[in-house]
Order: C-alpha cells, then sequence, then structure tokens
C-alpha cells in the first residue's frame, strides 16, 4: 500500500516539474506576435524564413513574417511584414535572411540606414539579402578538390625547382 502512495508522490512531482519547466519556457520566450504597420520585401531566396518568424534589429525582436508568396511575373518570394509602430524604418533598410546559429532557426534582420525618408504603412524594403544556403557552401568547397595535394593529371608535369 504504501508502495502505490510512493508511486503516486513521484508522479505528482513530475508533472509539477514539467508544468513549471512549460510555463518557464513559455514566458521566457519571445512568442509575441507584434501588431503594426505591414512592409514587404522581395527575395531571390527565403530557404528556412518561415511565417510568424522573428523580424529582429540589432537582435531585439522588433515585428513578424505574417505571409510569404511568389510573384508570378518576377518568380521572387515576396514577404510580408509587421513592424512595431514605434520603429520608423528610412527607405534604405536593408533586409537580410539570417540564422540563430550553424543549425539554427532563419529570422529576418534588418539594417537601418540613414536616410531621412522613413517607409510608409504598405510599403516595401528595396534592399535585401537572400539567405545562405549553408549546405550548398560545404558542398561547393567539399566537391571543389584542388588544393595543394591534389592528385596529378596524366600528362602533367612536376614543377621545377
Amino acid at each position: 500500500m504504501s508502495r502505490n502512495a510512493v508511486e503516486t508522490v513521484m508522479g505528482a512531482v513530475v508533472l509539477v516539474v514539467a508544468a513549471l519547466f512549460l510555463y518557464f519556457a513559455y514566458t521566457r520566450t519571445q512568442t509575441r506576435t507584434v501588431t503594426g504597420y505591414d512592409v514587404s520585401a522581395r527575395f531571390d531566396r527565403v530557404d528556412g524564413l518561415r511565417t510568424g518568424g522573428d523580424v529582429r534589429i540589432s537582435g531585439i525582436k522588433v515585428g513578424t513574417v505574417t505571409s510569404q508568396s511568389l510573384d508570378p511575373q518576377t518568380f521572387l518570394a515576396v514577404v510580408h511584414l509587421t513592424i512595431d509602430p514605434s520603429i520608423k524604418l528610412p527607405v534604405d533598410t536593408i533586409a537580410t535572411i539570417t540564422s540563430t546559429g550553424l543549425l539554427g532557426e532563419n529570422y529576418l534582420a534588418l539594417v537601418p540606414g540613414n536616410d531621412e525618408e522613413y517607409i510608409k504603412q504598405g510599403g516595401s524594403i528595396d534592399h535585401t539579402e537572400p539567405a545562405i544556403n549553408i549546405f550548398s557552401l560545404i558542398n561547393k568547397f567539399v566537391g571543389s578538390g584542388g588544393g595543394p595535394s591534389a592528385p596529378k593529371k596524366d600528362g602533367d608535369s612536376a614543377p621545377a625547382k
């Protein structure tokens, strides 16, 4: 009988600890959706960027990616964002898709420019840099061969010393 009571108490403790962990994780992450004015940006590629993803300036969340679509005429990815109304973006702002780490989640990083004119509601960010495909870069590096220890082809002569 006491064995069942101990197991029940331990199960309750595990559930309480799990609930506390979930509460802590939820309150410490920035899962809020930013409301504000809408802006769009066009990219060659948006690999890994997701709807609901962060828009950040200097690592601080200032907006949210609200939607992504493909422009059927230019075949560019159109990303729609919502920016906090207290943030006024100059028209020469640069939008870059970057990640939180080597294999981390992608987000949209904004680098504000110095122009005195600001992007208005429904405006667009004209200067963009697409996501870097790390696997493509690794493939190019590994597949390139070459280098000082590359095998010689038939007919190649030894370098003169």
